[in-house]
């Protein structure tokens, strides 16, 4: 009899030993377990960028410029972001930059251009610039071990890298090369002028000039030589969004690429208000880069009201 009422004491005991330890041991494992990635913000707002930028433009924008990040076969070209001009990394790409990390992304920025003191780049001669664009993209491969890059850029930002692919050897480095109202076929000088407007002391920076701007004039000798032989090169993959509210590229459709994928923002949106500067802070833009980046992820982008020089 007492072996018949302790067995079943002993059992009890054992299942409450092996319970403890089984507990124990998943709360090891949940500790040793690598926390779960927590997303990036992302901040769809112009001005908050305007003012990252004119405090800290040398500062790298959310999530980019970690040169020890390695591509997944998922995401296997690091993308690099190509600012506009008076602008800089960080002003440019406080959007864009965690939206591709959280994607999956290896994401840099540079800046480039600088041709006056302060925060305000991309003024300097564009063959210059582009040739600073070449090397920085030869460092991102060399630390990645990536064959080659793709490209994002804002409007000289956009139009810069046909120099690169086309003269300075991009061709075989570039896949794609996305532009946001990029200055393709050049602008007038008050659309120049009107950029000036939206940046706080950029106006007098404008009046000192910079090469980049008379670069950028529609008719320019740069222009001209940029557009010799066509728009496109063979084997790089080119997409243009641009919008119907550009004031700056003007008109708007002197961003389009023959032999590109032409997007319209406005195109089943005609909500959508977003014009020059605010189009690198619009989610549906940014979900059309996502797109061009990776067209067999791509999704219907937003359609949601947006105002002018905001984003959204």
């Amino acid at each position: 009899m007492l072996h018949t009422t302790r067995a079943p004491d002993r059992r009890r005991a054992l299942v409450a030993v092996l319970a403890v330890l089984t507990v124990a041991l998943l709360a090891c494992a949940s500790a040793l377990a690598p926390a779960a990635r927590a997303d990036l913000p992302v901040i769809y707002n112009f001005p908050t960028g305007i003012a990252a930028g004119t405090l800290a433009p040398n500062s790298n924008p959310p999530g980019a410029n970690d040169f020890s990040c390695r591509p997944t076969a998922a995401h296997p070209r690091p993308v690099v972001l190509v600012h506009g001009t008076l602008e800089n990394q960080r002003l440019n790409w406080n959007a864009l930059a965690p939206l591709l990390k959280n994607n999956g992304y290896c994401v840099f920025a540079l800046n480039y251009g600088a041709y006056w003191p302060g925060p305000f780049l991309g003024l300097d001669d564009i063959p210059g610039s582009a040739a600073e664009l070449a090397a920085y993209v030869d460092g991102v491969l060399s630390a990645t071990g990536a064959r080659e890059v793709d490209l994002v850029g804002h409007s000289q930002g956009g139009m810069l890298p046909r120099w690169y692919v086309k003269y300075l050897g991009g061709a075989t480095k570039v896949h794609t090369l996305v532009g946001l109202t990029p200055s393709n076929h050049g602008t007038t000088l008050l659309g120049l002028s009107t950029l000036a407007r939206f940046l706080p002391g950029a106006s007098s920076v404008l009046e000192a000039g910079g090469p980049a701007l008379e670069d950028q004039r529609l008719g320019s000798a740069f222009n001209r030589r940029l557009d010799a032989g066509g728009d496109t090169i063979a084997g790089v993959s080119y997409t243009v969004i641009a919008s119907i509210y550009d004031e700056v590229v003007t008109p708007y459709t002197n961003s389009f690429l023959s032999g590109a994928t032409n997007i319209t923002l406005q195109s089943g949106c005609i909500v959508n208000f977003t014009e020059h500067l605010g189009i690198a802070y619009d989610r549906r833009a940014l979900r059309l880069v996502l797109n061009a980046l990776d067209p067999a992820t791509a999704r219907t982008p937003p359609c949601v009201p947006t105002l002018p020089g905001v984003g959204g």
